[in-house]
């Protein structure tokens, strides 16, 4: 490590107290009490350190001595005196003697420290041996050093790998690994960081994972293992082989010792500090790194023995832990036991809602070796039926589609893993062609079988992904709603009641609330909650887009806990990113940025999972005038594709990458996202969808001088709506309406529709949008040379609402409009006021849009001023902030304001 870290609050009051006894022991001004300070820690726990950090710094007229001094331990001249004495369980007979003749008549102002392995004393508790004694005259304090918490070993973990890196999980794991050990932690820590210096890209919890047992640990452990009597070892490779604190009786049974021999190996084992008491009558290694060093040093043949032995052990214990079971048995070449175990386990996991834990446990056996047919489709067939409902794997898609393409298989059996495959493309991975051609051919080969065959169908109803359109799906949900009574099992029948909900309500559709309320929340069966929570977390996502925002936090609040507590890992996810929608249309931004990145990181390369983050982010960039990160979150490598992503959300992206190409002037650009982004829109036929589209893809048609295609498409947009409950949708039909209005001239039309489009914005609300189309209906009574004062007002209040959402981009605008329109009344006096080293308004202003990346042109349109004046003052800005690039402005403005 390059540094200590600092100590967590506890253990800093500690020390700080450890301290000011040893400075009042040592200080001559005031009566000296002698003091003995025994620092008692198992090797590796950080003595060392704590000593030095402790004696750092006294006093120059303190007399320092060591155990080993050439003069002896006593000193010899007066004043105080400082002994340190370290790794007293090495001590020879003699220095144990010259301490105790020294602690029996100790001199005034004398401070002795000793530290020591508790574990290594001749006499166990006995610092100076057996003849440990402390006279009256003495005072001695013992600080003990126990294992590291998890709040010490992130506070190491920062100052070597970077507190970016260290994510709870990284820490929770080197904590374990490393038992808190100070040593091994900080060995571990030093290799990570060389292997993070390579920048091989390999995430620092997996490489944790291949590090083995640090070579000093290695070493202690090994040494104390071979320190042992022979006869007593097999002991401690079976506390290794079992990897658990186990009783005396257990680790006996296992090492094969029976009677006086098994209860004088652990004795032996204990006395040497192999292994320790754990609690509850249990022993174990201080750390799994231990007992892996003493694993790997046995010989095979042994381990197989114990392995062997281990399994039959927890194989009769009730309730049987078949996941620990299957490890032995695979430890001692039981192959069909170990598929037998893993099976079993792998179903007690689905059974209690930890579909993730079954996952990685079947991929990790189908990945292993050769598994026999029978047991393989049967292993895949759970896989995939658990990797659906929890996280996508690359290695489940890898093994599932290798199954499906085993000929031998029989039909329903291909077809039931065909299905879950399906699943995964279409919802995980973001390959809806593919999974819906995937599910299209399961339905066939589960002619007979209506549970799964019900799933098929009702998965084919889901109308998020591109192609089909919704005719298509209602006959898909008609069919598998027939096929799911029929089955009359209830898992299936609230899956595609949950996927009936999704299609209607998507739609606006009334009667879909009903059926909201009717899905089994307090089922006994885990498959029961888990379609439900994905349910309501689905219907919180439609009731979003369709603007229902008090019912979507209701929704959401009900289906992310239900997720989370009944293992629907997939759903809970969905939930989340749909709260992140949630607070963009809501105006909830406070923070929003960070959570969008903290959650698109979690989804790490699943796109229809980070879909809604990466959505969000450049939604917000747009506002903020960032348009190379506009572009980078909405279209870049890591954005879902517009062709195959979920279509509200193209849609949406759409809208916002038409109203980019827009502020660019880039009119061809723009009707050309905007013809591709309707067609996407008319395929599908759900045209609630369209509310973050409509007002800029006509305003781009319209700007094309394409008049009649852009009135066909507001109409086409109005005859969508009609007969459903769709409020976002509804304000966007106004506000699209007053776009064609005020492009064909139809300007008190047009400030009528933007009037009534920002009334029905402030019931949802929707701030934002709102605060858009008021200064939309502003600007055209500006035009009209309405009353100019109550007209400014509107517009200061718009460009107040920007600022308090940190819309930079949108405030600038409407602040250029209000100077450009503002009546002669309101216009300051002449003359140039004095800013001196401050920013002026106006340069503040396009400051703000120079940090957020827009060049000197684009401020320029947004600001209704020359390129030159912008230039002019950017170089003042950079000037007075004291910065060299426009990159730093941002720095630089964020200090001033605070």
């Amino acid at each position: 490590m390059t540094a200590n870290p600092d100590l967590p609050r506890t253990a800093g009051d500690a020390e700080a107290t450890l301290r000011r006894r040893l400075e009042a022991a040592l200080a001559q001004d005031a009566p000296g009490r002698p003091l003995l300070l025994l620092v008692e820690g198992a090797a590796g726990t950080g003595k060392s350190r704590l000593v030095r950090r402790l004696t750092a710094d006294l006093p120059a007229t303190v007399h320092r001595t060591t155990l080993t001094a050439p003069d002896g331990p006593l000193p010899r001249t007066a004043g105080p005196a400082l002994l340190v004495a370290e790794d007293v369980h090495r001590a020879h007979a003699a220095d144990i003697a010259g301490l105790g003749r020294l602690f029996a008549a100790p001199p005034s102002h004398l401070a002795c420290v000793l530290s020591y392995r508790p574990e290594e004393l001749a006499a166990p508790g006995l610092v100076l041996g057996p003849g440990t004694e402390f006279p009256a005259a003495l005072t001695v304090v013992r600080h003990r050093l126990a294992p590291l918490d998890v709040t010490a070993v992130r506070a190491m973990a920062e100052a070597v790998l970077g507190a970016d890196r260290c994510t709870a999980g990284l820490v929770d794991r080197l904590h374990r690994v490393s038992g808190g050990v100070a040593q091994t932690l900080a060995d571990l820590l030093d290799e990570l960081a060389a292997r993070s210096a390579k920048a091989t890209g390999e995430p620092l919890a997996a490489a944790l994972g291949r590090l083995g047992t640090p070579p000093r640990l290695e070493a202690l452990v090994l040494r104390r293992t071979a320190a042992i009597p022979e006869e007593h070892r097999p002991i401690v490779v079976a506390a290794a082989v079992l990897d658990e604190p186990a009783t005396s009786r257990d680790l006996a049974a296992v090492a094969g010792l029976t009677g006086r021999t098994g209860h004088d190996a652990l004795v032996a084992a204990l006395r040497a500090a192999v292994l320790e008491e754990r609690g509850d009558g249990r022993y174990g290694f201080t750390s799994p790194l231990a007992a892996a060093a003493v694993r790997t040093a046995a010989t095979g043949p042994d381990r197989e023995v114990l392995h062997r032995r281990s399994g039959r052990l927890l194989a009769a214990r009730q309730p049987v832990d078949w996941e620990r079971v299957a490890a032995h048995r695979l430890g001692c070449g039981d192959e069909r036991g170990w598929l037998h175990a893993v099976e079993r386990a792998a179903e007690r996991f689905e059974e209690a809602g930890e579909q993730q834990r079954a996952v990685s446990l079947l991929e990790s056996a189908l990945a292993t070796g050769p598994v026999p047919g029978q047991a393989r489709s049967r292993l895949a067939t759970l896989l995939a039926r658990c990797a659906v409902v929890g996280l996508r794997s690359d290695e489940t898609l890898k093994v599932l589609r290798h199954i499906v393409a085993d000929s031998g298989l029989p039909a329903g059996v291909r077809g039931e893993i065909r299905l879950d495959l399906g699943l995964l493309q279409c919802n995980q991975m973001g390959q809806v062609i593919e999974g819906r051609a995937e599910l299209i051919r399961a339905v066939g080969e589960l002619d007979g079988r209506p549970v799964p065959q019900a799933r098929a169908m009702s998965a084919l109803a889901m109308p998020y992904g591109p192609g089909p359109s919704l005719t298509e799906h209602v006959v898909w949900i008609e069919r598998a709603v027939a096929v799911a009574e029929e089955s009359g099992d209830p898992v299936v029948q609230t899956a595609v009641a949950a996927n009936r909900v999704s299609v209607l309500l998507n739609t606006g559709d009334p009667a879909a609330w009903e059926l909201v309320e009717r899905l089994p929340r307090d089922s006994r069966l885990v498959g029961c909650r888990q379609q439900t929570a994905r349910g309501l977390c689905n219907a919180a996502d439609a009731a979003v887009w369709l603007g229902h925002y008090e019912k979507s936090r209701a929704l959401l609040a009900e289906g992310v806990v239900l997720a989370a507590r009944s293992g629907a890992a997939y759903a809970e996810r969905t939930g989340r990113g749909c709260t992140l929608v949630l607070d963009w249309a809501t105006g909830a931004w406070a923070g929003l940025a960070d959570r969008a990145r903290a959650f698109a990181d979690e989804a790490g390369d699943m796109p229809y999972l980070a879909s809604d983050a990466r959505m969000v982010l450049g939604l917000l960039a747009l506002s903020r005038g960032e348009w190379a990160d506009t572009v980078t979150h909405l279209t870049g490598p890591e954005a879902a594709d517009l062709d195959t992503g979920p279509v509200p959300v193209s849609a949406t992206v759409s809208g916002a990458l038409i109203r980019l190409a827009l502020a660019h002037d880039d009119l061809a650009g723009a009707a050309t996202e905007a013809t591709a982004a309707w067609k996407r829109l008319r395929s599908k036929g759900i045209w609630s969808w369209a509310a973050e589209l409509a007002p800029w893809a006509v305003e781009a048609t319209l700007r094309a001088g394409e008049e009649a295609t852009a009135a066909a498409m507001t109409d086409e947009f109005a005859a969508g709506l009609e007969g459903r409950d769709a409020p976002s949708a509804e304000a966007a039909l106004a506000w699209t309406r007053g776009i064609l209005a005020e492009r064909t001239g139809r300007t008190d039309e047009a400030a009528d529709f933007y009037g009534t489009a920002a009334a029905a914005y402030r019931v949802l609300p929707r701030p934002y949008h709102q605060a858009l189309t008021s200064a939309a209906a502003a600007r055209c009574r500006l035009a009209l040379e309405d009353d100019g004062g109550t007209v400014v007002a509107e517009l200061t209040r718009c460009a107040t609402v920007f600022d308090t959402l940190g819309a930079t981009w949108d405030a600038a605008r409407i602040r250029a409009d209000l100077r450009h329109h503002q009546p002669a009344a309101e216009r300051r006096p002449p003359g140039r006021p004095r800013y001196g080293d401050l920013l002026s308004p106006r340069e503040a202003e396009v400051a703000e849009l120079a940090a957020a990346g827009m060049s000197n042109r684009e401020i320029a349109t947004t600001l209704h001023l020359s390129p030159r004046t912008v230039e002019q003052h950017v170089a003042r800005a950079l000037q007075k902030t004291g910065v060299h690039s426009r990159q730093q402005l941002a720095d630089a403005l964020e200090a001033a304001s605070s």
